[in-house]
């Protein structure tokens, strides 16, 4: 399907609406205000002036108002960045379900990871929903734009607590293969929401390479092989590793909340001194082992927290 983006101010917009407005039909999707369906071609229209056209008129109808935005080069300069397989030119514009995992640097917290699924025709409606590397984006804009995508998209996200992470890395697992396992479950869980339908990709935020990865999870069930791609900084190749990323960011957020209430003070994140500090003092308000459930005991921020509470107990 050819797609087709152009950004007009207010005068422009009003003329396309009253253009195709015998063609008009009914879209209720979060961001659109006017959508036409001519015989070859989708037209939408978002608030922030973005006008989409997707299908064989793209071109001939988006030539009408103005100068698209699809600017065409062999790489983006992520991919030239990147790490990981080599990817298809036209990645960002296909039907492709990405998967990316958050928490794992945190002393406090779980590890949370997303799968999302983004039909090709709902690429520019999620940009439009405020979605790009998440890395750009602060947790409280995440928080605002999670709830619509969650809405929109079909995900899976899995919030692994500190009591059960503990536990399996207790037992000899390390955090890749915690991570593999999570990653390879949460596509399955979207793979079978998908009901048949099949992306043209699945697209992984690399954290380990192919082998490795699944060396993993080769005792499972079901593992996840088919059209499978690798890379790293995904989530600036295409929409749906941003989309999970966030959405998985926002599901950390809302578990670090409920163990800060816990806490009785604010957890803060990260591994740095500042955790260290906190740590120490729920050690001492809450005891050992309430501070070993809200946290990844076998980092060294166990360690260092002890060693502030025997000073201070001395």
């Amino acid at each position: 399907m050819s797609n087709q983006v152009i950004l007009l101010n207010n005068d422009q917009m009003k003329k396309v609406l009253h253009h195709y407005a015998n063609q008009q039909v009914e879209r209720n999707a979060p961001g659109v205000v006017f959508a036409a369906k001519l015989s070859d071609t989708a037209v939408t229209a978002y608030k922030s002036g973005k006008v989409l056209f997707q299908g064989a008129g793209a071109e001939r109808e988006a030539g009408l108002w103005g100068t698209t935005q699809n600017k065409k080069s062999s790489k983006t300069p992520s991919q030239q960045q990147t790490k990981g397989d080599r990817l298809p030119k036209d990645l960002a514009s296909l039907s492709v379900v990405g998967s990316d995992e958050t928490g794992t640097g945190d002393f406090f917290g779980p590890v949370t990871v997303c799968a999302c699924f983004v039909r090709a025709d709902q690429v520019e409606l999620v940009r439009e929903l405020g979605v790009k590397d998440s890395k750009q984006l602060t947790d409280d804009l995440m928080r605002q734009i999670a709830p619509d995508l969650e809405a929109t998209l079909i995900h899976s996200v899995l919030t692994l607590k500190n009591d059960k992470y503990n536990d399996v890395q207790g037992r000899g697992w390390s955090q890749g293969k915690i991570k593999a396992l999570l990653h390879n479950q949460a596509l399955k869980h979207v793979l079978r929401k998908m009901d048949g339908d099949k992306p043209d990709h699945i697209l992984i935020d690399q954290f380990a390479e192919r082998g490795i990865y699944y060396n993993h999870i080769q005792g499972e069930s079901e593992i996840i092989r088919e059209n499978v791609l690798f890379s790293t900084k995904a989530e600036g190749l295409h929409v749906s590793v941003a989309a999970a990323s966030i959405i998985a960011r926002v599901a950390f957020l809302k578990e670090m909340d409920r163990l800060s209430k816990i806490a009785g003070i604010e957890l803060p994140k990260g591994a740095g001194p500042k955790v260290d500090e906190i740590a120490a003092r729920i050690y001492l308000s809450k005891g050992e082992e309430a501070l070993k459930s809200m946290t990844k005991w076998h980092f060294a921020n166990a360690k260092k927290a002890k060693a502030i509470v025997a000073k201070r107990r001395n």
